[in-house]
């Protein structure tokens, strides 16, 4: 039987920072290049330079909306940010938080029978992180969800 996870100090934001570093810096230079070469390019006319900056502009901001998620997790509850959505969680709402094998993401299953993403703790590019993030995660929801605030 493993160890339980230390109890992480709150508030606390869980966030999948490799991917995000990862989105965002793509998403930059891919602004940056298509800037580069609406305004370079002689050829092209003002509907062309704009198609061209808008197209990295568009890029960025889907880019910038993949980097989004993350968890904060407080005293009174759980705020889960993903893609388009933010969702406010009491910590007795959550009886399970769950990241098994071939998950790309953490699943807290709801006390109204429901399953909720959280797609801010992924072992993509960073297993060992969202396995310890999501430890963390599971012993909040341990702690806060009994309704033991002591600690």
């Amino acid at each position: 039987m493993s160890a339980p996870a230390p109890q992480p100090e709150l508030p606390i934001t869980f966030r999948p920072t490799r991917t995000r570093v990862v989105l965002l810096a793509v998403g930059i230079l891919l602004f940056v290049t298509l800037l580069a070469i609406a305004l370079a390019l002689p050829s092209l006319s003002p509907g062309e330079r704009i198609s061209f900056i808008f197209t990295g502009v568009l890029f960025c901001g889907v880019l910038a909306l993949l980097a989004r998620p993350k968890v904060v997790a407080e005293r009174d509850g759980v705020t889960v940010t993903n893609l388009t959505t933010v969702r406010r969680l009491e910590w007795p709402e959550i009886l399970k938080v769950n990241l098994r094998p071939g998950d790309p993401w953490v699943f807290l299953d709801l006390a109204d029978g429901t399953s909720l993403p959280v797609l801010g703790i992924q072992p993509g590019i960073a297993k060992a992180q969202a396995i310890d993030d999501a430890r963390a995660l599971r012993a909040l929801a341990e702690t806060y969800g009994t309704g033991d605030h002591t600690r």
